[in-house]
């Protein structure tokens, strides 16, 4: 658990208890790490609510920043504008195995599916690990991405643990880092939520609170791992009342908030945006010829794109600043940013 706004200034808005997405009701993350020599690597699941994701969806939407990844359930949520399963982070050659997981969670309790009604759209995310990692092993299983879903809870670990755990942010070691923001409308509060998988940047471009925090990169580290060629999955989430359009939005403005850390977006990064709001649920069936909901009138959403904006700032931040020192393959290493100071 952050807060790490408590040090830092990341935006006016205040903060929920735990500054984490799950301050989103209903919202849980899960992991599984597998730390073992060669394979630093994992899963990290994100519950979007309570009861049955597949028959009551969730209204979504995705942004691609630079398509350099290999996700998987991203066209038909940019067709639909729904989330139908959790999502799943990992590894880039980990995604198979994620997607035959969550296939067989959601199959575990849907005898519909593939039956009586279409197939299912399992949706997961990836950053290459392969600086600490064994990626060409393969070590992330069906069975992991089942446990991850099966450890989701409101409290969560940062930093280097479940698919964060080989990922380099800003040349150190990064992960997944989390925020939340609270906005007050019409009396109500709603909470926007940032969770992110951070595998980019280079240290001399680390920008924090304004402040330079990286360091001149030399000579000799210009080898393939230390270029910008790694990517960022952000998740955000809000219980706002929001269109699938309206989230497409308040995603665009998620790499407002990389710009503030330094971020660059090199031409082989990938930084995807998968945005949801647990309002206004959308029903599977058809029974309902005309499916109403009420939404967000339009001239309010700049502080929701403010928000936005701040959660992924702190996220990025908050990834670095909650990572260990991570060693893995040949002896690679990836330093925590407070080693040494």
């Amino acid at each position: 658990m952050g807060i790490i706004s408590k040090d830092f200034s990341f935006g006016s808005l205040p903060a929920g208890k735990r500054d984490l997405i799950t301050d989103v009701p209903g919202v849980k993350v899960g992991h599984v790490t597998l730390s073992d020599g060669s394979v630093q690597t994992g899963v990290t699941a994100i519950l979007p609510g309570p009861g049955s994701t597949f028959r009551q969806k969730f209204p979504a939407a995705v942004h691609v920043i630079n398509g350099f990844g290999k996700s998987a359930g991203l066209i038909q949520i940019e067709e639909l504008g729904t989330l139908e399963t959790p999502i799943l982070l990992t590894n880039t050659l980990s995604v198979p195995a994620c997607l035959d997981g969550l296939i067989s969670y959601m199959l575990a309790d849907h005898p519909e599916i593939g039956t009586t009604t279409g197939t299912v759209n399992a949706v997961v995310g990836e950053c290459n690990d392969s600086k600490v990692n064994d990626i060409r092993g393969r070590h992330v299983t069906a069975e992991h991405a089942l446990e991850a879903l099966h450890n989701v809870s409101e409290e969560f670990a940062e930093g280097a643990v479940g698919a964060g755990r080989g990922m380099k942010c800003f040349g150190w070691s990064g992960g997944i880092g989390s925020a939340s923001r609270l906005v007050e409308l019409d009396g109500k509060t709603y909470t926007v939520g940032a969770l992110l998988l951070t595998n980019f940047g280079r240290k001399n471009q680390f920008v924090i609170c304004g402040k330079k925090a990286g360091e001149e990169a030399h000579a000799a580290e210009e080898d393939y791992f230390s270029r910008d060629t790694g990517s960022c999955m952000m998740i955000l989430a809000t219980d706002l009342p929001l269109s699938s359009r309206q989230l497409k939005r308040c995603a665009h403005r998620a790499q407002n908030g990389l710009a503030r850390c330094g971020a660059q977006t090199g031409g082989g990064s990938g930084e995807i945006v998968i945005a949801f709001s647990t309002a206004n649920r959308v029903p599977h069936d058809g029974t309902e010829t005309v499916h109403t909901a009420q939404y967000l009138h339009e001239d309010l959403l700049d502080t929701v794109f403010t928000a936005a904006a701040d959660c992924v700032e702190e996220s990025v931040v908050s990834s670095v600043f909650h990572a260990e020192t991570v060693t893995g393959r040949d002896g690679n290493t990836l330093e925590a940013f407070f080693a040494g100071r």
